[in-house]
Parts: C-alpha cells; sequence; structure tokens
C-alpha cells in the first residue's frame, strides 16, 4: 500500500508515523530516543527499524517522507521591537507562531550589552521590528546598524515599518548580513499582521538552521524538513478548527501540549468578548495564537515549575500526597528520562500536570475586570475570551498515558473561584492518543482534507458529559 512517512525529530524521542494514504488510517507509530548529541539519524534509523518489523507483513511503499524538528533544542529565537507592550509584543506573537522559542524580547534602542546578552543565548534567528508603517524609523534603524556591525552569522527577519525597508536592506548588504525583509507585525497601531513574518521565519528554518542542527543527513534521506514541531502543531489545530473546502472543521479549540521542558497552548478562536457590555482593550490577539511556559515542564523545567507554582497550589490536586514537592520536582529535573512506575509516582506526576496546566492557561487566555465609571459598572477585557471554546485538546506523554486525562484537562477549565480569568467553560475534551497531531500539520501542508480526516478519527474523546449524554 502506499504510505506517507511523518517523522518528528522531537527533543527527547524521534517519533514516525505511518499514514494509509488510500484508507486514511494510522498505520502505526514507532519511537526511538533522539540522538542529537552524536548523529541524528542513528536514533531515527532506529525508530524506522521499528517501523519495517510493524510493517513488514503490510507491503507497505512509503511514497514520500516529511519531517519536522525540535531538536537541538528548537528554533530559538530573539524578538526586537520599539515599546515593550506594542510592536515588541507584537513581534514575539510572530515568532511563537512560527514555533519557535522566544530566548529574549528588546525594546528601544539596543545598547552594546543588549547585543552581548543576545549573542550569548545563541539565537538562530533575530526578528526585527519597530514602528508602524509610516510611523517612527530611528529606533528600527539604530538597531539595524547595531545588529549589523555586531552580530554575524545570525539571520535576520524584518518585519518593522516598511518606510525603512530600502535603508534597512543598504545596512545589511553593506555589512554581509543574512536578512529577509516582510510585511510589518503591526502596520497601524494595536494591529497585528503575523503571518508574513512566520513564513519568513520558516524559510529561514528550512534554508539555514537545518545544516546548523547538524541534520543535513535526515533533509538528504526525506522530500524535505518542513517547519519546526511547534508549528506543525499549530498548523494541525488550525486545519482542524477551520476546516477545509472538502472538509468541516470542528469549530473553536485550545490544545494543551505539556511536555518535559514547556507547556504550550495553541488557540484557535477570535477571542471576541462574549460578556455583554465588554470593551476589549490592548494589542490585538492573533486567531491562530500559541504560548510557551518554558517554567513549567514536567522533568527539565520541573525544578522552575515548582518555583513558579506554590507548592499548595500543586498539593491542591495532590492532597495526600507524601512527596516533599521541592525534593521530588528537583529529583525529577535532574532524571529527565523518568517514567512514573509507583501509584505516588503518577499521582505525583498528574498533580504537576494538573498544576502546570491550570497556570499554562491562566497566562494564555485573557482577563476581563469591572471598574465604576460615572455611567455606572463597565467591563473590560485584555487578550482572548475563550470561555465558550467547544473543544479543548490534551497531547504531551502525560496526559496520553494517563489513566484518568480528563482530571488533568479540567484543571485548565473556567472556575468562580478565579473568574477574571476566561478559560472555557464546558468544552468537550479530547486526547491526541496516538501522538499524531504534529504528523498531522505535516500532511496538512500537501494533503489538508486527508490529514483532518485522520484527525477527527483519531482524537480519543474522554469528556465526562458527553459520556453521560450518550449514555456510557
Amino acid at each position: 500500500m502506499d504510505a506517507l512517512l511523518l517523522i518528528d525529530f522531537g527533543s527527547t524521542y524521534t517519533k514516525l508515523t505511518a499514514v494509509d494514504m488510500e484508507n486514511e488510517e494510522i498505520i502505526t507509530t514507532t519511537k526511538a530516543l533522539t540522538t542529537v548529541e552524536s548523529d541524528i539519524m542513528i536514533g531515527f534509523q532506529n525508530a524506522y527499524s521499528l517501523m519495517e518489523e510493524e510493517c513488514k507483513d503490510k507491503n507497505v511503499k512509503f511514497i514520500e517522507k516529511y519531517a519536522c524538528s525540535s531538536a537541538a533544542g528548537g528554533l530559538k529565537m530573539i524578538a526586537v521591537g520599539l515599546v515593550p507592550d506594542l510592536t515588541a509584543e507584537a513581534a514575539k506573537r510572530a515568532a511563537l507562531g512560527a514555533g519557535s522559542r522566544i530566548l529574549g524580547v528588546y525594546s528601544h534602542e539596543l545598547t552594546l550589552r543588549e547585543i552581548r546578552n543576545m549573542l550569548e543565548n545563541k539565537p538562530d534567528i533575530i526578528l526585527l521590528a519597530g514602528g508602524t508603517d509610516g510611523g517612527n524609523k530611528d529606533c528600527i534603524l539604530h538597531n539595524a546598524k547595531m545588529i549589523a556591525k555586531n552580530v554575524k552569522d545570525v539571520p535576520v527577519v524584518v518585519a518593522g515599518n516598511t518606510k525603512a525597508s530600502d535603508e534597512i536592506e543598504e545596512i545589511f548588504n553593506e555589512h554581509g548580513t543574512y536578512y529577509k525583509i516582510t510585511d510589518n507585525v503591526m502596520p497601524k497601531l494595536n494591529t497585528l499582521n503575523v503571518e508574513p513574518a512566520r513564513s519568513a521565519i520558516r524559510e529561514i528554518f528550512m534554508e539555514k538552521i537545518i545544516n546548523a542542527k547538524g541534520m543535513d543527513g535526515a533533509e538528504a534521506f526525506i522530500n524535505g524538513i518542513l517547519m519546526p514541531t511547534p508549528a506543525a502543531v499549530l498548523n494541525a489545530a488550525r486545519i482542524l478548527a477551520d476546516g477545509t473546502d472538502e472538509e468541516e472543521g470542528i469549530g473553536d479549540l485550545i490544545i494543551v501540549d505539556i511536555g518535559g521542558a514547556t507547556t504550550d497552548i495553541h488557540s484557535i478562536a477570535d477571542g471576541e468578548p462574549t460578556k455583554p457590555g465588554a470593551m476589549q482593550i490592548g494589542l490585538q490577539e492573533p486567531y491562530a495564537k500559541r504560548t510557551v511556559e518554558g517554567d513549567l515542564g514536567m522533568r527539565v523545567s520541573a525544578d522552575s515549575l515548582c518555583q513558579s507554582i506554590a507548592t499548595r497550589k500543586i498539593k491542591k490536586f495532590a492532597p495526600n500526597l507524601k512527596y516533599n514537592v521541592q525534593e521530588r520536582c528537583q529529583y525529577l529535573s535532574e532524571h529527565v528520562n523518568k517514567i512514573p512506575e509507583t501509584d505516588e509516582e503518577i499521582e505525583f506526576d498528574e498533580a504537576l500536570s494538573m498544576a502546570a496546566t491550570e497556570v499554562a492557561m491562566e497566562r494564555h487566555v485573557g482577563v476581563i475586570e469591572s471598574m465604576y465609571t460615572p455611567m455606572g459598572k463597565i467591563y473590560s477585557q485584555t487578550g482572548k475570551d475563550l470561555l465558550k471554546v467547544k473543544y479543548l485538546i490534551g497531547t504531551g506523554g502525560v496526559l496520553i498515558n494517563s489513566h484518568n486525562p480528563e482530571k488533568i484537562l479540567r484543571a485548565g477549565l473556567y472556575s468562580e473561584e478565579n473568574g477574571k480569568y476566561l478559560k472555557p467553560q464546558n468544552p468537550e475534551l479530547l486526547v491526541d492518543k496516538s501522538y499524531i497531531l504534529s504528523a498531522m500539520g505535516l500532511m496538512a501542508e500537501k494533503y489538508p482534507d486527508k490529514a483532518i480526516r485522520v484527525l477527527k478519527k483519531h482524537l480519543t474523546n474522554v469528556s465526562y458529559n458527553r459520556r453521560q449524554r450518550h449514555g456510557a
């Protein structure tokens, strides 16, 4: 049978998914530890050998092979803008939507100290923004000169005031800087335009970053490394929500991706106010939004999670725990491959994941606040209102392996206790049990109709309310 091989070079595991193209079914999935320290193809070959064993009696022929990657730290970026809450924030959102990990956000005129700090973090790409179209040019021109003179071998995506583009082009050409100029991420005040910057970032990822990550051997084997893994997940989310010309989408949704190093939240929704009379304030929110919480991971960042979240919050989800929370989190951060085995270890992991889900959702969603004016009480909303989102989808090892993933996902729902956070109230709860979201995001680049149909088949409903309605 003709099949598609979809590869995710993850930070810990290299995951392979084989798809029967005719029947639109998952044939099998395999994984092996990623071997980025030596040769990334060793880990791939280990996973591929398992795949061949699984498929040996099925006459599988891989007609195409596509891949995404978050290995070697994934795509790491610096965002630079004019005002912290405006163009710098817009640049950050564009970079996150492109699947990157943000190492730092800088605003106003860059100093040499800040440039040195940037270089210490070893970014893969710098996103340079600043000024609305026709507005202030001085800052972005100053920053372009500082980058051109002091930063070598780091590509730059320019997505700021378009009236400065000609001068920036001259500056970068003079110093031999590799750059791409695209549309402004904030062409008008409080208006986002992130898609052109995302596309430029992805082009550089394919042209430059693959070799820098030692993945040129992988690129020779497959049809092309298409995108960073988080971008593939966001792509899957968008195609599932919106559908295609031939296949209807399921509507607004949120994905909670709980990993060892970060907890990522993706939302596909306009986020407009649902409370009567509420006014939206602040920077426009992207329809397809991704946030990354680098202090909320289950292993690499477990110690940071413990420091970011009060012990009592973790114990709230597992009140009978005997572990010292701080000691256990430090142990997990030092033993990143630790798989929970005993009931107590499982309970602790699930408590951590619930705390991470609750806090990550609070950071992602909008906030509504009331204020009193001479006209009476009014409400202001900052960020996205996700109260009415239809689906909350969980992925990541702790959710996939949990016997009670519903409990973990429910930690991310709206609560009267913290009613200012506009988290979903009563969504259907789904789990990516086959770990295929990133694979389907890849597949959707060329076969969107097939990708959405496979997703609909393979997401597992764990919602108690739905089971009750159906009499299960």
